[in-house]
């Protein structure tokens, strides 16, 4: 099975930077979204970020948000999460759940841990979790053997930055930005900052996320960070295709770009 440190080993070696892609379970279908997660696999993306869809998804913008919403309406559930992690591991690509909290502690901390790990997932990102309170979800993933992601923020203080670190053992997530996802016109001059901030207090990748919605982007954050999280963009283009071949296509073209912009 492909784990995130065979990934970034394997990216560090070939002198760029890891590409991520983050798309909802169930959108633009239950089947569509691993058909989706395929093509980015092919494209060039490392590492495959799927979303639980939530009802309240704080920190999403509004693309986010209306895939979540038409992935909840498909009917989207847990299992389906399961069964997309499952398909999309199937291509080789290191799988993570992005969710929060609230899903895991319904479902069970210890049962979502095994669940995951059984389906080939190599762990998750959990944006709303504190380090505070992270605790037994970091016990149910280390009996699971999955990796646990937290985040960074610019407003992060150093001491901040050291307590979410400690937590993580996949990589680091530094947003890139204060505010909610979705693709911007620049990646936000806070970020490299950040990763260099973070960097001082770990020696596991930092990946960037928020903000990055095109390969000369793409190509930016490579120059500063272990990996490049891509979400919106991605969604924004299967959102505006007439129909979900199309989106594919769509979606592959813009990540074969990014591919190209992470080497160094």
């Amino acid at each position: 099975m492909t784990t995130l440190q065979t990934v970034f080993a394997k990216a560090k070696a070939d002198n760029r930077a890891a590409l991520v892609g983050y798309l909802p379970a169930g959108f633009p279908s239950k089947d569509g979204a691993v058909a989706a997660a395929a093509a980015l696999v092919e494209a060039g993306c490392d590492v495959i970020e799927i979303g639980l869809p939530y009802s309240d998804p704080l920190m999403d913008g509004p693309t986010i948000q209306d895939a979540v919403h038409r992935s909840l309406v498909n009917g989207t559930r847990i299992a389906d999460v399961m069964r997309t992690v499952e398909g999309v591991a199937a291509t080789g690509a290191a799988t993570l759940v992005m969710t929060y909290w609230n899903p895991i502690d319904k479902y069970g901390a210890d049962r979502f841990a095994r669940d995951l790990a059984n389906a080939g997932g190599v762990g998750t990102i959990t944006p709303d979790l504190t380090p505070e309170e992270s605790e037994p979800w970091r016990a149910a993933s280390a009996a699971a053997g999955i990796d646990t992601v937290f985040l960074v923020a610019p407003s992060s203080t150093e001491q901040r930055i050291k307590a979410v670190v400690d937590c993580c053992t996949g990589f680091v997530y530094a947003a890139s930005l204060m505010g909610v996802t979705g693709a911007r016109e620049t990646v936000n001059v806070a970020a490299q900052g950040l990763v260099e901030r973070t960097r001082a207090h770990t020696e596991l990748p930092v990946c960037v996320g928020l903000g990055v919605g095109t390969g000369a982007q793409a190509a930016e954050v490579a120059g500063y960070a272990d990996g490049v999280i891509v979400g919106s963009a991605f969604i924004r283009r299967i959102l505006d295709a007439p129909d979900e071949a199309a989106g594919r296509e769509s979606i592959a073209t813009l990540a074969r770009d990014m591919a190209k912009g992470v080497r160094r």
